[in-house]
């Protein structure tokens, strides 16, 4: 049986790559920079006659030959001549989960169609790809580190994001510029898009996504405690007992984009529903810093999976992303479902899009039971329902 690479990904995945990749170009490219550029998009690995191929059966009609072994894109696709939507797996309530890829996912939706996104992709995307995944679920560990108890408890595996090379940077920066450029369009004006990251790689994804189109605000400061950072050098504790060689994680940053504004705020807010965040009580706005903490027991044996965020902060974050509780948030790396679980408790329609199929089965499990949760420093009050923090 054949297994070249165009058999094992869907067709056009790799012409669609290309094009991506030239999109991002001031100009020709050789056919070993496009190489480059596009097989860390396939984690089963790309080889360069299947790009070589693509370049040569598009020539005249999406690529163009500038010189020998060099190109340009020539024009660029309409969304229908892409890789088709992915298939929709599951509904519960207002939420709607595929499996699929989130750039294919996108393109396929209708422009302005979406209010707001909220999301924790892959920070490193190399500890996503299904080698890692597999020595994770295996116990190997891989780019994941499996961090020792502590205090008695377990602490779940940790990526190592110090391991990655400039080309894996490379990707990185070129994967969430896609994304963005995928994302913008299908996001109304003034739609927030709020997007968790690491300290080491936030300045990465930040800046590939202001170069995509979005705008910068800020960033939501999420207070917590892990198990990165604070350790002595390896095989040398005792040697330097007072050296930490990095320092002890106790923060997160969630990056705050927003699509422009078509006029003043206001004229956004009246036209589009969307400009500006929801404020927690009449006198008081929404903060960038939240106390939070990791996923408590209870949410990990309902929703299994390695950077579960607690529905405590992920109900106050995506409560303030829709400006008055209308409108669409998507999720388009759903993980285990804790966006969209958060957003059918306080009654907002969610979409989300997942790659992995395992995580998709955890998401159907944990959607429902993660929404019906009671947590104890949920404070928020639900659409409809009067919010604790303000007066009566």
């Amino acid at each position: 049986m054949s297994n070249t690479s165009a058999d094992r990904y869907p067709p056009g995945s790799i012409r669609d790559a290309i094009v991506d990749f030239l999109e991002l170009r001031d100009g020709p490219a050789s056919l070993a920079e496009i190489y480059d550029g596009v097989r860390g998009q396939f984690p089963e690995g790309v080889s360069s006659s299947s790009v070589r191929s693509y370049l040569s059966l598009n020539q005249g009609t999406v690529f163009e030959r500038t010189a020998r072994g060099q190109y340009v894109l020539l024009t660029v696709y309409a969304p229908e001549a892409r890789v088709p939507e992915p298939p929709l797996v599951y509904s519960f309530g207002r939420t709607r989960l595929f499996h699929g890829d989130a750039i294919n996912w996108l393109r396929a939706q209708p422009d302005c169609s979406l209010q707001a996104v909220v999301t924790d992709p892959p920070y490193g995307l190399l500890e996503y790809h299904p080698e890692q995944l597999a020595k994770l679920r295996s116990g190997n560990g891989g780019v994941w580190r499996i961090p020792p108890s502590f205090d008695g408890h377990e602490r779940s595996p940790l990526p190592r994001f110090t391991v990655l090379s400039e080309e894996d940077l490379g990707n990185l920066s070129r994967f969430f510029e896609r994304f963005g450029r995928a994302l913008v369009p299908k996001l109304v004006p003034g739609a927030h898009v709020l997007i968790a990251s690491n300290p080491l790689l936030s300045h990465i994804t930040g800046g590939a996504l202001a170069k995509a189109g979005l705008e910068r605000r800020g960033e939501i400061v999420r207070l917590v405690m892990t198990m990165r950072g604070g350790d002595r050098p390896k095989n040398a504790h005792n040697e330097f007992r007072d050296v930490t060689v990095m320092p002890r994680s106790m923060w997160e940053p969630w990056l705050l984009f927003r699509k422009p504004i078509e006029g003043r705020v206001s004229d956004n807010l009246r036209k589009w529903r969307t400009g500006g965040l929801r404020r927690p009580s009449d006198d008081r706005p929404f903060g960038d810093v939240i106390q939070s903490h990791p996923a408590r027991s209870r949410e990990r044996q309902l929703a299994p999976h390695p950077t579960l965020k607690p529905q405590s902060f992920m109900r106050k974050v995506v409560r303030a992303i829709l400006p008055f509780g209308e409108g669409i948030v998507a999720d388009p790396f759903a993980g285990s479902g804790s966006t969209l679980a958060a957003a059918e408790w306080l009654g907002y329609q969610s979409v989300g899009v997942e790659l992995d199929e395992a995580y998709v089965r955890v998401a159907q499990r944990a959607i429902p039971a993660l929404s019906s949760l009671e947590v104890e420093d949920s404070v928020i009050g639900r659409p409809g329902r009067p919010n604790p923090h303000e007066a009566s």
